[in-house]
């Protein structure tokens, strides 16, 4: 049975729970510890907004590559699993997560663990609900988002629906076998608008390697100017950025999940400015393939220091370079001369100096670019609407998640 709580107190924005759940502040939930690292050897974690608390060495790009900028990680704070782990400075959107592994985090996030007979999972799915992001941003101190900050004694005055351990439990099986489906649906679509992409590579690269009269073998670094901007040492520590990583860019050109930080939080590798109109190339995990025009004006877009910038100059067009760079020749070219097993890389300079076909004219860059556009019309709606499909059924998991953690879904059924 639903309870309509509509009085108009503290907590009158948790309204339609069920009348024998308790309404908790979350210091009657979770107490706050910080127990040090005396060593810095534990496995080092990270949190995000997308994949909660992950470890830290899995989103490494390069075997060389440091698990954090400290210089020591003596002193970072441990993590227990089962513990809830907040980024205070971006709990507004959902970073946050309850942690799967023992380890260590950032000394400026928060750790919290559950109190009495409590299922902590069960806190971890309700914290990233939209009710409870918007609640965090309210209680946040700070006036733009980037500077916005969940402390410790906000987070604990916090009100929360508190269900029956039996039914923290049956809720939180119910999500995970709902996901389970749910992310079995994800898998096989994914896999469909990746053998219609194989299709749309096929076209394009038989577009850009249909050598005629006009076209030139050229160097990249005779048509891009490549890495012209970064973010520097001095950057403000709450520079808001959307960092693109290596793994934020498919083989396919597509950018999903761009990560948020403030620069101080940021991985070591987040300072290469890009712009509307560059087009990026990984020159890290070469075999990936990661290639991507960025078409987004947004000002703070920074990407990780695997990638080159490549920035066209005027005699090249940026999406006729973005369809080139995908080109069988120029990908086996680039694999050839990347060094390294485990992490094939190839630096910027041997980059520059390799060769494309392209035609001279800007105006046959255009109806090579129409040419393609036409040809993959078809292609790109049975993406589109499979894509579709992916972000329905991604909101209904939302909107099934927030029902279920708030009683409003019968499980049982």
């Amino acid at each position: 049975m639903i309870a309509a709580k509509v009085e108009y107190t503290k907590n009158a924005w948790l309204v339609d729970y069920p009348s024998h759940w308790e309404v908790l502040r979350i210091k009657n939930l979770f107490q706050e510890m910080d127990s040090r690292s005396e060593t810095g050897s534990e496995e080092l974690l990270s949190v995000s907004n997308y994949t909660g608390v992950t470890l830290k060495r899995e989103s490494l790009e390069n075997e060389d590559d440091h698990l954090s900028n400290a210089e020591s990680l003596v002193g970072y704070k441990l993590v227990s699993k089962n513990d809830l782990v907040i980024n205070i400075m971006l709990a507004w959107n959902g970073s946050l997560g309850i942690s799967q592994h023992n380890g260590m985090t950032s000394p400026a996030y928060c750790v919290y663990r559950i109190k009495g007979d409590n299922n902590p999972e069960y806190f971890g799915y309700l914290f990233t609900t939209n009710l409870f992001k918007a609640e965090f941003r309210r209680h946040s101190t700070g006036i733009i988002d980037s500077r916005l900050r969940l402390y410790s004694d906000k987070f604990f005055g916090i009100f929360t629906v508190v269900p029956p351990k039996d039914e923290q439990d049956e809720i939180v099986k119910y999500i995970k076998a709902q996901e389970e489906k749910i992310n079995l649906f994800i898998q096989k679509k994914k896999r469909f608008i990746e053998l219609l992409k194989e299709q749309r590579l096929s076209v394009v690269n038989i577009a850009v390697t249909n050598e005629g009269k006009n076209w030139a073998w050229l160097r990249l670094k005779d048509i891009v100017t490549i890495n012209d901007e970064a973010l520097t040492e001095k950057t403000e520590d709450d520079y808001f950025i959307k960092y693109i990583d290596i793994g934020c860019v498919n083989s396919y050109g597509d950018i999903a999940e761009i990560q948020e930080y403030t620069f101080k939080e940021a991985p070591s590798r987040a300072r290469r400015i890009v712009k509307k109109g560059d087009v990026i190339i990984s020159t890290v995990r070469t075999y990936l393939k990661a290639i991507t025009l960025i078409e987004s004006e947004e000002d703070n877009l920074i990407a990780s220091t695997g990638f080159a910038i490549l920035r066209p100059k005027n005699d090249v067009l940026s999406e006729y370079l973005n369809f080139a760079l995908r080109a069988e020749y120029f990908i086996a070219s680039v694999i050839k001369n990347s060094y390294g097993v485990s992490y094939p890389a190839i630096n910027s300079t041997t980059l520059s100096g390799l060769k494309i076909v392209i035609p001279k004219s800007i105006k046959e860059q255009e109806e090579i670019i129409n040419t393609i556009k036409a040809e993959t019309t078809t292609i790109d709606k049975a993406i589109a609407k499979t894509e579709r499909e992916i972000e329905l059924i991604r909101e209904y998991k939302e909107a099934m998640i927030s029902e279920v953690i708030m009683g409003k879904r019968n499980i049982n059924e």
